[in-house]
């Protein structure tokens, strides 16, 4: 198996694992960087937020590659999951989603 097929395979059984989990991303931190998921898990269940699943289904075709990664943070009291992307080229991307609309706030190459 490439590394790239590897990383692909990985990457997928993360984002089943992470749905199969209620929709929550594996990682949630607020500003300081503290782990948060009652939070989140809050956010979700009053409908601050959408569950990463439903945004999955939004989002995915907006991205530029493959997500590798999921975390919801917290800045300002104001909740935004983060997507880091890799490229067809290896490029990594961090690409900020409005956690209700699904809408991409930004993309940073990193």
């Amino acid at each position: 198996m490439t590394s790239a097929r590897f990383r692909r395979s990985i990457a997928g059984l993360m984002l089943a694992a992470l749905t199969l989990a209620g929709g929550l991303p594996a990682a949630a931190h607020d500003h300081s960087g503290r782990r948060d998921h009652d939070d989140a898990r809050l956010a979700v269940q009053r409908g601050e937020i959408r569950p990463l699943a439903e945004l999955l289904t939004i989002v995915r075709d907006k991205l530029p590659g493959e997500i590798t990664g999921v975390e919801i943070e917290r800045h300002h009291g104001e909740w935004l999951y983060e997507f880091i992307v890799v490229d067809k080229r290896g490029r990594l991307f961090e690409v900020h989603v409005d956690p209700q609309s699904g809408a991409i706030r930004d993309t940073k190459e990193k």
